[in-house]
């Protein structure tokens, strides 16, 4: 009998996440993941209130928050370290049932993983094609083939199920702008604050992790495929290295090779995440530009609503229909106004950056929340 039965392809959040979700529902689940074993690289993951909320429909937003950490704020600054707007963690719970909590994307991946039977992870197990096979799925990995009832592509950005069950869809874009993303080695004094600044075609970011650490972020625009002949930490010195502290200190407690090039890349708009029985949760459906930290919080939403129609509906074509109801109009809403923002962050010419650090300077923390809502304020 395969009617009960999920394998996942990928092991990252969003997949982790539905195998849970769908475990916990009595289903047998199976998650491929091409790696040697279930980790993720190193850096921070921000985690809002929707994000804590999916996590506690898991039963595992305790373990969570005890891994992360909570700032007293953050917010936005100019290229001269002035504020132009603010945010109050505090304001963020009352408002929303939830703080910010900041987790490393290795910890996160670490509960979800030990939240699964160990017969359900399948490392080392990459998988080459999908294909229907009657009332089943079939996966084809390196090893062999597996069947079941339902399969969900997790698998990231450029998914192979999405390729084999969407032939006709678009590829990523570029979406203009490349990240580098870093962890501080623990500082001597842990900072209280995180902070974006907006600078000329550049932003900086950082925010406090547990035991002292930093997860920090740049972005430029620059053309795709390059890499620094001096090495990364280098190149982010250049960009970086004279901005306003504590950027200066912060850079100088990242090992020279712990920063990680990223080109930010996006997914054209699906006209659905169902096929047959096959189904695209996370990036393989909807990847987004990193500036509202919505992609693995989105991930984190769909493997819950995943599992609830599945287990409302009545068959699997219909709790699949129900999903793709709710989630893809959601999830690329998010993605537009994630990239809209992008954008803004990064315009580089003089009188729009001014425009633009005078309007955020001018628009008030708590209308910002409100505008927050719609995203922050999902519930399962």
């Amino acid at each position: 009998m395969v009617e009960r039965t999920a394998v996942v392809v990928g092991g990252g959040i969003g997949g982790l996440a539905a195998g849970v979700a769908l475990s916990r529902r009595g289903w047998r689940v199976e998650v491929c993941e091409r790696a040697a074993e279930f980790t993720e690289v190193g850096t921070g993951l921000s985690l809002w209130p929707n994000a804590l909320r999916a996590l506690a429909a898991l039963g595992l937003d305790g373990p969570v928050r005890a891994a992360g950490a909570v700032e007293a704020g953050g917010g936005v600054r100019d290229r001269a370290g002035r504020w132009l707007t603010r945010t109050d963690n505090a304001e963020l719970e009352a408002r929303f049932g939830a703080p910010l909590v900041v987790v490393h994307r290795a910890d996160l991946v670490r509960i979800l993983a030990g939240a699964l039977p160990r017969e359900a992870l399948r490392p080392s197990t990459p998988v080459t094609g999908v294909r229907d096979d009657g009332d089943a799925v079939v996966v084809e990995h390196a090893g062999g083939s597996l069947r079941a009832g339902l399969v969900i592509g997790a698998d990231g950005l450029n998914s192979t199920v999405r390729r084999a069950a969407w032939p006709s869809a678009e590829p990523p874009r570029y979406a203009g702008f490349t990240a580098w993303r870093m962890v501080t080695d623990p500082l001597p004094e842990p900072l209280t604050s995180g902070a974006v600044m907006w600078g000329r075609g550049e932003e900086f970011g950082f925010t406090s992790m547990r035991g002292g650490r930093v997860y920090c972020f740049g972005a430029a625009v620059t053309p795709a495929g390059g890499a620094a002949p001096g090495g990364e930490k280098a190149e982010v010195r250049r960009r970086f290295g004279t901005w306003p502290e504590p950027i200066p200190a912060l850079l100088d407690a990242v090992p020279e090779d712990g920063v990680l090039r990223h080109d930010i890349s996006t997914l054209p708009p699906l006209s659905t995440y169902v096929s047959g029985r096959t189904v695209l949760l996370g990036d393989a459906a909807h990847a987004m530009t990193p500036t509202l930290g919505q992609g693995g919080c989105q991930a984190l939403e769909d493997a819950v609503v995943l599992a609830d129609c599945l287990h409302r509906a009545p068959d699997v074509t219909a709790a699949l229909a129900r999903y793709d109801r709710l989630r893809r109009p959601r999830t690329q809403r998010v993605a537009r106004r994630s990239a809209r923002l992008g954008a803004v962050a990064n315009w580089a010419w003089p009188p729009a950056v001014m425009a633009r650090d005078l309007g955020a300077r001018l628009t008030p923390a708590g209308v910002t929340l409100r505008a927050m809502a719609p995203i922050l304020g999902w519930r399962p």
